[in-house]
This record gives C-alpha cells, structure tokens and sequence, in this order.
C-alpha cells in the first residue's frame, strides 16, 4: 500500500500509519478542509508536490496580517490564507488546474511580516513571485505535471482577468478571502463563512453577491481599511519598517536575503544587531509606548513620519450589476474610505 493510501486509512485499523488531521497543510491526507469556509478540497498530485516545496512552505512562518500581529491577534499565516483562496477557487471552479495552481502560488513572494516590508529597497513581491515560478523548485514540479509556468504568470498577471486577479476596483476571491479570514480573526464576523459562500457567485471573473451579503462585505472591507489605519497597524509597520532599513544600512544582509526570510529570521536578525536589537525589544514587549498621530506634527515633535502605500475597497458586484449602479448607499460608504488618513507622525513616549 502506497504512503498516501496509509495516511487516508481509517483511525485504528492495525498499523497503520498515524491519521493527519482534515487541516493537515503539507498534502499528507488526499483531502484539505479550510476551517473558515468549511471548503473540502481533494488536492491534485501537482498540489501535493507544491505544498512541499520551500516557497509554501515558507508562507507558514510568515504573519498575514505582518506587523500589526504584535497589537492584535491577526496571528494567522499566510499559507492559511493562499490556502483558503484555493479553496474558493476549487469551489467555483473545480476543474480549472491551472486557475487551482496559481491559488496556491499567488502569494510565494511575499517579504517578511507579508506588507510590512514591501517596496523596501525596491523590493516587489508580484516581481518576486514571478523570479520564483521560473526557478527551482517551482518550475521542475509544474513541468513534472505538464503545466505551464508562463501561462501560470499570466494568470497571476490578470491577462484576461480571472477571479484571482479581477478588474481594477472589483472583488476578487484572494481579496474575499483577506476581508473575511481577517474578519473573522478581529472578532467582526457576524455571518457564517459557508452561508455567506452559498449566497456568492461570480460573474465576469468578479465576486457577486445579493444584497444583504454585498452589505455585509462591504462592512468587513470598511473595517479592514480602518485596521490598515489604526494605531495597530500604523504603529508596529512604521517600526519594523525603520529596523529593517537599519539592518540593511549596517549589515551584509542584501536585499535578495531579506526578501526570503520568514518572520522568525527576521526577529532574529534585529536581535543579532547592535543597531536595532533594543527597539527590537521595545516593539514587541513596550508597544503601548508607541504614539501615532494622523496627518502632520508640529515642527519640534520627535519621531519620524510613515505614509500607507495603499487602502484596498475592492467592491463586490451586487447581484451581477456593479455597486455604484446597484447599490449607491453601500458605493458610498466604500467611497468615503478616501478621507481615512495615510500620513502619520509616529514617537516612542
């Protein structure tokens, strides 16, 4: 008996090997059920070998919701999110392998504390992620199973658009999965994932959903948007960021090296050094020191400035049609998201 079929036996049946639990995330039982959309998805052989590979797995040690897990429980990783977009995928188009592989790859190239890090000495994780699907060992599994790497590219390049990669302005299913996984974690999740996932569809490669669900989603993206603007969020990423120009400034560490490190390395990396280890320390266990303050400070005030790179309000289709015509009033509390602040003055008390 092959090792997939002995992990797939039934608990207590001899010696059998040891049963992976439904949640099991390196393809040892033949079927992956996401926790948050109760999604059971039977993983092709190309997923399995994926899963296995150093870029996924990496994505286990590295933080979705990057530095703002210092101040919320926004702990979950980015391999639980990458896994639950190919759960959505799987759902709406099951048959669709290369649609299911750019899933699992979507995210690969990400930084360290995902975000958090990201333009960093030019450091991009989109041209990240597409060096990676041409090199090993990525590239050898999709050729193994007869897949194209340019065409997973340019599924992830949204040319045409595809659900992972809808129109500009238009919810697709890695953003659903974002605002709904981050909802849930943040305790603002009122629906039922599974019952909210009956009442989507998608149309024209971008979510749609009726109007009370298209209500409730617009509330989980306006809550995300104000997270992305707090105090937890502005004040941790405007730190890390510092700490992490600190240590390219004064150590060998390159860029490349810093852009492959999971989040772990990087902590590590910050105590290793004499130039950020103590705000090192004060970021994780002195948070509450930390002041931020929107907009401008006055001219004598200490601290240094730090400005968002984007406020994400891609809006759902509301029953086929496009918000704005369909839904005004959920259009504009999207719209009024322009008027959150993205400048800020931050300083250690």
């Amino acid at each position: 008996m092959d090792s997939q079929m002995d992990q797939s036996s039934p608990q207590g049946s001899g010696d059998a090997a040891a049963w992976p639990v439904p949640t099991n995330v390196v393809g040892l039982s033949p079927t992956f059920t996401d926790p948050l959309w109760r999604i059971s998805v039977r993983l092709n052989p190309v997923e399995v070998d994926l899963l296995r590979t150093e870029p996924l797995r990496r994505l286990h040690f590295v933080a979705h919701g990057g530095a703002s897990t210092i101040s919320t429980l926004q702990s979950y990783s980015r391999l639980e999110h990458t896994l639950g977009v190919l759960a959505l995928v799987a759902h709406f188009r099951p048959e669709d392998e290369l649609l299911r592989v750019a899933a699992l790859l979507h995210d690969i190239g990400h930084l360290p504390l995902s975000h958090t890090l990201e333009g960093i000495a030019g450091l991009d994780h989109h041209a990240i992620g597409l060096h990676l699907l041409r090199t090993d060992p990525i590239h050898p599994v999709l050729e193994k199973h007869g897949i194209s790497t340019e065409a997973v590219a340019a599924a992830l390049g949204g040319q045409p658009p595809s659900p992972l990669t809808s129109r500009s302005g238009l919810l697709n299913l890695d953003h659903l999965d974002s605002y709904v996984r981050s909802g849930r974690a943040a305790g603002r999740l009122d629906a039922d994932p599974a019952v909210m996932l009956g009442r989507l569809d998608l149309r024209d490669s971008a979510v749609s959903a009726d109007r009370e669900t298209a209500a409730a989603l617009v509330g989980l993206i306006c809550a995300e948007a104000r997270l992305h603007t707090s105090w937890d969020n502005v004040g941790p990423v405007s730190v890390v960021r510092r700490l992490a120009c600190r240590l390219l400034d004064t150590t060998t560490l390159t860029p490349s090296r810093l852009a492959r490190m999971a989040d772990p390395l990087l902590w590590s990396a910050f105590d290793s050094c004499t130039v950020t280890r103590a705000e090192s320390t004060m970021i994780r266990y002195e948070p509450h020191r930390l002041k931020v303050m929107a907009g401008c400070a006055p001219g004598d005030r200490s601290g240094w400035d730090f400005a968002l790179r984007k406020i994400y309000s891609s809006a759902p289709l509301v029953e086929g049609q496009r918000i704005e015509v369909s839904s005004p009033e959920l259009a504009a509390r999207l719209d009024a998201l322009r008027s959150l602040p993205t400048e800020f003055r931050v300083w250690w008390s």
